[in-house]
């Protein structure tokens, strides 16, 4: 009786060992944007060292947006045949990686 007891106690406890509590963590995700905010200005509002830096490495390239933010960086907008990108320089023309 002894022998029964025990082996229905050991297969109990072996059974308990693969219902442990399976937990699943749920991850937030949170998007910050590393972009300021850009208000649209006119192409005439750009500085002609801007407007120089874009003709310089862009050969042929033409504006067709331009925005500016509190820091005075700028996101042009610009096609160069029939590609179209977006490039961002600072007020004196330097380009910037964002």
């Amino acid at each position: 009786m002894k022998k029964l007891i025990l082996s229905a106690i050991i297969v109990l406890g072996s059974l308990s060992t693969y219902a442990s509590m399976s937990t699943t963590s749920e991850q937030a995700m949170t998007v910050v944007s590393a972009q300021a905010e850009y208000t649209e200005v006119n192409a005439d509002a750009v500085p002609p060292a801007v407007k120089t830096a874009l003709q310089t490495a862009y050969p042929g390239a033409k504006l067709d947006k331009a925005f500016v933010n509190e820091k005075k960086e700028y996101k042009l907008e610009i096609s160069v045949g029939d590609q179209k990108a977006t490039v961002f320089s600072d007020v004196n023309g330097n380009w910037l990686k964002i």
